[in-house]
């Protein structure tokens, strides 16, 4: 049985380094570029396989040179991808980032065949993939494929895990098939329209959903569907990049749901695999 299902998102991200963005008909001289695998739903695979977990993902490529880099990089970290669709006629889903010595970045995203699932065929196709003790979905394929996982995956006992990100409205009835919710500052404050987190944390919960509010080095908050809350302090590391901890996070706390860890004890792990993920150097390719 597979332990963990993602349905999200593929994206090969370049990122071109340079003194600064360019202007409006301007081409600057970069002094370095590199790509890297990416993508929501991608990474948080990648994660939980790499936390044990047996792990597949749902999604889409284009019939194209990064959509086999995608496919190979999620092979390469253990996931199943028997249920990766190659399209032939939208290209895969890329960025493209501009990244300023002083940290500052802009960034173009297209995603191409990610958008090109079909959601009436996702119960069909995808009815093996969502046999899984866990479902974890994102924000960065349309809702209703989300809402035809959800539901199918359901049907068959799985336990629902949505990261909203990124922030975006979400109905009623998706929002009712989701059993734990992750969201940062940003997604709770525009989910709930607080500014306070812990009125945030409050407003999101309901008796049938558990969430967990992520806040980089402050720790996550936790409020359990029983109302209970419990505060995790972060791993006191020495942070090199938080560039894609969320998704580590999202990961690594699904893989431990499907080992049968208890939502908090999952979260401290997951809390700790974040911690150390932000404190290695992340490598591309260029």
């Amino acid at each position: 049985m597979i332990d963990v299902a993602v349905a999200g998102s593929l994206h090969l991200d370049i990122v071109v380094e340079a003194p600064r963005l360019p202007g409006r008909d301007e081409t600057l001289i970069g002094s370095s570029w590199r790509y890297k695998c990416g993508g929501k739903g991608g990474n948080q695979a990648a994660a939980a396989a790499r936390c044990g977990a047996r792990t597949a993902f749902g999604g889409r490529t284009g019939q194209d040179d990064f959509g086999e880099l995608l496919r190979a990089n999620l092979v390469a970290a253990g996931v199943d991808i028997a249920h990766v669709g190659i399209d032939a006629a939208h290209g895969s889903g890329m960025s493209i980032a501009v990244s300023e010595a002083g940290g500052e970045y802009g960034a173009v995203v297209v995603s191409g065949a990610n958008l090109a699932i079909d959601a009436d065929r996702v119960a069909r196709d995808w009815a093996q993939l969502l046999a899984a003790k866990v479902l974890l979905l994102q924000n960065e394929i349309p809702e209703a494929v989300n809402l035809a996982a959800a539901r199918a995956a359901k049907a068959q006992g799985a336990r629902v895990v949505l990261n909203a990100a990124p922030a975006r409205k979400m109905t009623a009835e998706f929002l009712a098939l989701v059993d734990l919710l992750v969201v940062n500052r940003v997604e709770a404050a525009m989910l709930s329209g607080e500014d306070d987190m812990g009125t945030a944390l409050a407003a999101l919960h309901s008796p049938s959903r558990d969430v967990v509010l992520t806040g980089g080095g402050d720790g996550s908050m936790l409020m359990r569907r029983d109302g209970v809350r419990a505060d995790i302090p972060a791993l006191p590391v020495k942070l090199i990049s938080s560039h894609g901890a969320g998704d580590c996070f999202c990961g690594a706390l699904a893989a431990r749901l499907a080992a049968g860890d208890g939502i908090e004890a999952a979260c401290r792990f997951a809390t700790q695999a974040a911690g150390k993920f932000v404190s290695t150097a992340q490598t591309g390719h260029g």
